[in-house]
């Protein structure tokens, strides 16, 4: 239950093209606020309000040195989204694997009648 909270958290974080942009951005390094919201054409406090939603997912961290608060990735949490997407992923491939081979095996009956 609560890893199922931690991926709700991750999902809906990631579920805002701005935030995956600054995660893009963040790849690269540390950055600081104001260079994160650089490429952006949004006011300074709704910008903020995407770097907090990261901020409570745990995608990325921050600290603050004087007037500067400087962003970075946090990779562990990416691994929960990997991980619930790589669960998904074998189920799938199992249930394909299933039905290739009842298809094999209806093809196989075919030609032998």
């Amino acid at each position: 239950m609560v890893q199922s909270a931690v991926a709700d958290d991750v999902f809906h974080a990631l579920s805002n093209s701005t935030r995956r942009k600054v995660l893009e951005q963040l790849s690269s390094g540390p950055a600081t606020v104001s260079q994160l919201a650089a490429p952006f054409d949004m006011k300074l406090p709704s910008f903020v309000q995407h770097l907090s939603v990261l901020e409570r997912s745990r995608l990325v961290k921050s600290k603050k040195q004087g007037r500067v608060r400087t962003y970075e990735i946090e990779p562990e949490r990416f691994r929960v989204a990997e991980r619930w997407l790589s669960e998904r992923r074998q189920l799938w491939e199992s249930r394909l694997d299933r039905f290739d081979e009842y298809v094999m095996q209806l093809k196989q009956k075919e030609s032998k009648s």
